[in-house]
This record gives C-alpha cells, structure tokens and sequence, in this order.
C-alpha cells in the first residue's frame, strides 16, 4: 500500500470533556430530580417533541447531557445507536432518557414502550442501566419507573 491510499483514511476521535468537577456535579436520586434538570435543558415542552439523554457515573451524579433527536408536533425519532454513543463516550454507568409531548398528555404510546424496552435491553449488554424514561409536558411528567413500567 502506497502513502496516498493511506491518506484516504478517515480519522475517528471520541471525546468527552467535563467542565464539572466531580464534587460539584448534581446527584439524581428520584425523578424529580431528574424533571427538574430536564425542565432547564429542554428548549421547549410545547411546541415540538424533543428526545434527550442525561449520562450518570455510579454514584447516580450527572456526567452531562445531550439531545437525541428534534421532531415534529407529533413525534421525534431516537435512535438507540446515538444514544448508547453518547454514554459510552462520556463513560456513563447509568442513563436517563426523555422526551417530551407537546399534546400535554403523558400517557405512553406503544412506540414510547418498546424504545424504552429496547434502550433497556441495549443496556444490559453494555452494562449501562437505564433507571428511567420520563415524559415530561409544561405542567406533568410520567416517569416509566415511578409507574413501574420498567
């Protein structure tokens, strides 16, 4: 192989750059805590969907976050691939998934449940817990583990 076949070679770095020290950073003990980070993350609970992830070390203390995906009024994808990326990169032992219904209504839909299932099941082949979902709207939030849907 010559010098300019190697030079066809994409680069792929990883990174994850902590701006909190470790004895500052927020612990998440139940799913208030959660709603009320995720209620200052959010760019917006009424206007259109939005899937974020908030990344835990095993202390349950918030490594970061970051946003999954931006849909429509009635919908937004998550892919499990971007966000298994994300906590693997920032180390993560536990992760918080949630989004949003502009509709205000928290009920689940079937869609909501099988993506919980398989961020779940992706999980434990990573060793990564997923401790909740929340779906959160402007005045309520439904967290899939206070309702045992986990």
């Amino acid at each position: 192989m010559d010098n300019t076949t190697l030079m066809n070679i994409s680069e792929i770095t990883i990174s994850y750059s902590p701006k909190v020290k470790s004895s500052e950073r927020r612990s998440i003990s139940c799913s208030r805590d959660a709603v009320e980070i995720l209620k200052r993350i959010f760019p917006s609970l009424e206007h259109r969907e939005y899937f974020y992830l908030i990344c835990l070390n095993r202390s349950n203390k918030l490594l970061g976050y970051q946003q999954i995906s931006a849909g429509g009024i009635s919908g937004t994808i998550a892919d499990i691939r971007l966000i298994f990326q994300t906590a693997l990169k920032a180390n993560s032992c536990a992760i918080i998934v949630a989004h949003c219904h502009p509709s205000g209504n928290t009920a689940p839909s079937e869609a909501d449940k099988k993506l919980t299932q398989k961020i779940k099941d992706a999980g434990k082949l990573l060793d990564i817990a997923l401790l909740d979902h929340v779906i959160l709207t402007d005045e309520s939030y439904l967290s899939f583990a206070d309702d045992n849907l986990i």
